[in-house]
């Protein structure tokens, strides 16, 4: 894919297909939320919609989503749509103790828009924020600046038509691309229950408070984090290759021994595929070499440091 043609397909309206929203909804909402999810909940004020991610008890991530305020009582989770029923089914055995009430978002399009962001701001009468994971809402309208190049997640209610969206893969892949570059990876349900948050970078994210009270998961999140244990990290990765990797295909060295687990890809300019894993932190290191499929798989910089960005100070930085 040429690179006019890719920054193209990033400039267009583009129907995200792959993103789903679950709501949260009632006088404990937030009690509830609080007791399951990786932030702080309070933090989402709605303007900042901090990352979070929802945990097994041994610490391995089920989801990972964008959190939202969009009333007092009322909380949006956008994340995979694969993980949307699991996560909601895996919720309700904890819900039924509380006043909430979980709602599959079915009634909305999600857009990905660029260049075209400020006339479908217009045209759906909201402001476009400023900064990375912040929020702008309006009636059925929400808006959310994602990270990286310029670019905006628009989630509209489905009876309002837009006609001038792109529906097809090829501008699909350029949103996706943007995704790793940023160093963001959104697990799918062939993932749940594979990786600690912090292999995901998570914590480097601002995704995971350290600060807040016990969560689902919380104490091994918390000795992973203290004591030095994570063995795996999130990798930006070039590979030269036509055909792209399946999600869950395995990285393996020199010896032919698994060195990680890839957990998105897309096609960049030159028409190669880059993509993220979760790989050794050997390979991190430069100490050991990773292939995949016998193309060697090069390691390209995040645009973050590995190192705990708290989500309490994320709010502060967008207060300031």
């Amino acid at each position: 894919m040429a690179a006019a043609t890719l920054q193209t397909q990033l400039n267009r309206n583009v129907r995200l297909t792959h993103l789903g929203a679950l709501d949260v909804m009632g006088a404990d909402a937030e009690k509830f939320l609080q007791g399951q999810t990786s932030t702080q909940v309070s933090l989402a004020n709605g303007h900042f919609a901090p990352l979070t991610c929802f945990c097994t008890p041994k610490g391995r991530v089920l989801a990972n989503a964008q959190l939202l305020r969009l009333g007092e009582e009322h909380f949006r989770l956008i994340m995979s749509a694969s993980l949307i029923d699991m996560l909601a089914n895996h919720l309700k055995k904890f819900a039924a103790f509380y006043r909430t009430e979980l709602v599959v978002q079915s009634s909305l399009t999600f857009i990905g828009a660029s260049a075209e962001a400020q006339s479908l701001a217009e045209t759906t009468g909201v402001i476009l924020p400023e900064h990375p994971s912040t929020q702008y809402q309006s009636h059925s309208v929400t808006v959310l600046r994602q990270p990286g190049k310029a670019r905006w997640l628009f989630s509209v209610d489905n009876s309002s038509p837009y006609d001038e969206l792109d529906d097809n893969d090829q501008a699909r892949n350029a949103w996706h691309l943007e995704d790793i570059r940023s160093g963001i990876a959104w697990i799918t349900i062939a993932q749940q229950d594979h990786f600690l948050p912090q292999m995901l970078n998570w914590e480097a994210l601002g995704g995971i408070s350290f600060k807040k009270g016990c969560y689902t998961g919380q104490e091994v999140v918390a000795r992973a984090h203290f004591r030095g244990q994570v063995k795996k990290r999130l990798a930006r990765i070039f590979v030269t290759t036509a055909t792209p990797p399946d999600i869950g295909d395995t990285l393996v060295d020199a010896d032919g021994k698994s060195v990680g687990e890839v957990v998105s890809c897309a096609f960049n300019e030159e028409q190669n595929v880059e993509l993220l894993a979760v790989v050794s932190t050997k390979v991190v290191e430069g100490v050991s070499a990773a292939f995949w499929h016998d193309q060697p798989a090069t390691l390209c910089s995040l645009p973050y440091a590995l190192e705990r960005l708290d989500p309490e100070q994320l709010a502060v930085n967008l207060n300031a």
